[in-house]
């Protein structure tokens, strides 16, 4: 299985078109694309560790969610992680490939996966974008999702099975006045320029990564605002990747990371 057929099974599911313009999705770190794969090791983020478990697990392209290289970089001497990550990918003959903006946009993708942990159901985009063409049929890309719960809950139960779904110690929401949950609006990262969106569609319950404090306010009447940190959000994005890897290279290694990237630790 050479690298291009791996990049190509993940631009077939999330096209690279789909992504948003300040984004960098894609191939950025690249051996030839005719190059053989020996395995491809899985995370949301990219660091100096994950490069080194790559190479201990027999793995020459590791593939994220976040882009390594999202801004520009002016030097690459070793003087900050990115540089370092930079110089020991190439020396270990490593390929580094994103998946970010345009999986999240793609049918199917990051916040679908959210919503099949929360087993949700009748999933539309809270913003529909472009068409596209996915093995044969035509697919909607868009932004954030919303759907129902199997049966509604109360306000605390949704709360604590969210807490329970994403393994999270705490969670930040709003003074709502929602008494049951049925409609859920939902985005992986950070989400919070949706709420307007969730709220016109008749969401009980908005949840994503990032909100921020002015945001939390005025809502209360409509909506349970929930904001769940942003690795917390994103994390079931390694199972979509490894989906789609392993349906196109069954023989291929493919593994997850056993590193915590998380760059926000709770005390």
């Amino acid at each position: 299985m050479k690298v291009k057929d791996i990049l190509g099974a993940l631009e077939e599911f999330a096209p690279l078109a789909l992504q948003d313009g300040y984004d960098n999705a894609g191939l950025q770190i690249g051996l030839a694309e005719d190059a053989e794969a020996t395995g491809a090791l899985l995370c949301l983020d990219v660091t100096e560790d994950v490069v080194d478990e790559a190479v201990l697990r027999g793995c020459n392209l590791i593939v994220s969610h976040h882009p390594l290289l999202f801004r520009p970089v002016k030097s690459i001497t070793g003087s900050d992680y990115i540089g370092r990550v930079i110089l020991k990918a190439i020396q270990q003959k490593v390929a580094i490939y994103a998946a970010h903006t345009n999986l999240d946009a793609a049918y199917g993708g990051v916040n679908f996966k959210m919503a099949e942990k929360l087993e949700l159901q009748n999933i539309e985009w809270l913003s529909p974008k472009a068409s596209y063409e996915y093995a044969g049929e035509t697919r909607t890309a868009g932004e954030g999702i919303i759907a129902s719960l199997p049966t509604p809950m109360s306000q605390k139960d949704f709360m604590e099975r969210v807490k329970e779904i994403f393994g999270l110690r705490s969670l930040r929401v709003n003074h709502a006045t929602k008494g049951q949950i049925s409609r859920v609006a939902l985005c992986g990262g950070s989400g919070a320029f949706l709420i307007p969106k969730a709220v016109e569609q008749g969401a009980d319950a908005f949840i994503t990564g990032e909100i921020g404090y002015h945001r939390f306010f005025g809502y209360e009447d409509q909506l349970l605002l929930m904001e769940i940190g942003h690795y917390e959000s994103e994390q079931y994005t390694l199972e979509l990747l490894y989906q789609i890897i392993s349906r196109k290279a069954s023989g291929l290694q493919v593994c997850r990371t056993k590193l915590q990237t998380n760059p926000i630790n709770y005390l």
